[in-house]
């Protein structure tokens, strides 16, 4: 189930690992866009844009002038 009726951008910047669960709870079955590790990155590995598809994130970040071949997409497991 989508996570239809939660305010996304209170999760911009957070790191997925430092959620609790009730918060992964909400967002489950929720996409959210991180940055693409690489050596010379070396990205924190924040949520930069959540949605209920990858067409949603890539508008989020796109809003953000964001490039979205940067980041790469994962759909969000039960936490538990």
């Amino acid at each position: 189930m989508a996570a239809t009726q939660v305010d996304f951008d209170n999760f911009i910047g957070r790191s997925w690992d430092r959620l609790d669960l009730a918060e992964r709870e909400l967002l489950y079955g929720s996409y959210i866009a991180r940055e693409v590790y690489t050596p010379q990155t070396l990205p924190l590995q924040r949520i930069e844009a959540i949605g209920d598809s990858v067409e949603a994130c890539v508008a989020k970040l796109q809003e953000r002038n964001l490039d979205p071949l940067n980041f790469e997409f994962v759909r969000l497991d039960p936490p538990y």
